[in-house]
């Protein structure tokens, strides 16, 4: 039998995931403990094969019978959804290795195990994460977040558009950043103390100069 009968693109195991718009829903139904068991076995597994397909075959649809395929949409927001489960270092341990590991400059890189860049989405999701910041709902929630991982640079500093926003930059900055370090250790926005892994998109784009 193959995998994909009955999906587009992905897997039942896959697409167990992909409720973007009711993470807590999933949890509740799930439960807590069985959603970080079957996750974290997820990402174990996927660290072995680069997050995408099988080594070796140039193919989009190569990773449609994993449990994981960072390669292909209904994949992309995994990883961050340590963030909702109670384990956000797991968000930022993997979402900084698939940056890592996945991306890179050689042909295996271009196009990869497995990819499918479809309009610039695996670069677009590239520069959230090296920014350390994605949001699960895209955008769509009522109130909407922008979820936190590990930033890779030193500092990041965003030039609001004022004819959008009525903030001016956004600047994200990191203290002992490096390849072995990259675990949050505490987090803070406008000087206060973040008791959460999220920041509220409205306060983003209303950031003062």
């Amino acid at each position: 039998m193959k995998a994909w009968l009955g999906f587009q693109e992905g897997n039942a195991a896959q697409y167990t995931w992909y409720v973007p718009h009711d993470v807590a829903g999933l949890l509740a139904l799930v439960g807590k403990e069985e959603f970080n068991r079957r996750l974290e076995k997820t990402f174990e597994t996927a660290s072995e094969n680069l997050y995408g397909g099988k080594i070796g075959e140039f193919d989009s649809f190569s990773g449609v019978e994993q449990l994981y395929n960072y390669g292909n949409q209904p994949c992309l927001h995994n990883a961050w959804l340590f963030n909702y489960s109670g384990k956000p270092w797991l968000t930022q341990k993997y979402t900084r290795d698939i940056c890592n590991v996945f991306y890179g400059t050689e042909p295996t890189h271009g196009y990869g195990y497995g990819q499918d860049e479809d309009q610039g989405q695996l670069g677009a999701w590239y520069v959230l994460a090296a920014m350390g910041l994605f949001d699960v709902q895209g955008g769509t929630n009522k109130v909407p977040t922008m979820q936190i991982g590990s930033p890779l640079f030193d500092k990041v500093t965003i030039h609001l558009n004022r004819k959008y926003y009525r903030g001016d930059t956004f600047i994200i900055k990191t203290y002992a950043n490096s390849e072995k370090a990259y675990y949050v250790q505490d987090a803070a926005f406008n000087g206060k103390s973040l008791q959460k892994c999220f920041i509220g998109l409205k306060d983003i784009l209303l950031a003062p100069n």
